[in-house]
């Protein structure tokens, strides 16, 4: 059964739907969303709706991205992080609940989902998921959150994780709408809120599937997978 990794979403529920059309995952299978679920895009709640039926039906593991920690910093109150996860893209969150609303609108399910039902990371036998990015030379569990949701992937300073397993990651956008493709990783963040696309990979295969807003699809094949 095919393990399928889904990249940064962030507010694009039109995206989501199409892409999971497209690819009609099949019961069994796995799908791995990388984080970022939330600001930016023009639908952060639906998109949270949409992940949280996934999660119910026993098939999605969702992953917590960097956004994801910016909104619950801004849950706990402190002003400069309010300020800080607006001007990141929470202001289209917020307004995604409703023109007026505040943090205290936000559904108690939501909360749930990204405190207690998102993981930092996701293991196989052949691949790791992150959101942003692993340090090279720490196993799992002594990674950190500057890494798994923070950090940037540079493909001049990039190495291998020492499990040898392919990192599969979002976070640094691939305005080319082409996954990038590394030594041991395989970054699928392509911009879907900036107007380019959603990526759904096939981690076994390396095949991939894409949709964006206005509906519009396409396929694909990593040059080494």
């Amino acid at each position: 059964m095919r393990t399928l990794a889904i990249g940064d979403i962030h507010g694009c529920r039109a995206s989501l739907d199409h892409l999971l059309a497209f690819v009609a995952p099949k019961p069994g299978e796995t799908i791995v969303t990388l984080g970022d679920y939330i600001d930016r895009g023009p639908d952060s709640a639906g998109v949270l709706d949409r992940l949280i039926e996934m999660h119910g039906e026993g098939q999605l593991v969702a992953l917590r991205g960097n956004h994801e920690l910016m909104m619950l910093a801004a849950d706990r109150g402190a002003e400069a992080l309010i300020r800080f996860w607006l001007e990141c893209g929470g202001i289209n969150t917020l307004t995604s609940y409703g023109a007026e609303a505040a943090l205290e609108d936000i559904p108690p399910s939501h909360w749930y989902f990204l405190k207690h039902t998102c993981a930092d990371w996701y293991e196989t036998d052949t691949h790791i998921f992150v959101h942003a990015n692993l340090c090279h030379d720490f196993p799992l569990a002594d990674q950190q959150a500057d890494y798994l949701q923070w950090e940037a992937l540079n493909p001049n300073w990039h190495r291998p994780h020492m499990s040898g397993k392919t990192m599969i990651c979002g976070h640094t956008q691939q305005r080319s709408g082409i996954p990038l493709e590394l030594k041991h990783a395989v970054c699928i963040d392509t911009w879907a809120y900036g107007g380019g696309w959603l990526t759904c990979l096939d981690t076994s295969s390396g095949d991939y599937w894409q949709a964006n807003e206005l509906g519009e699809t396409r396929r694909g094949m990593l040059q080494n997978p």
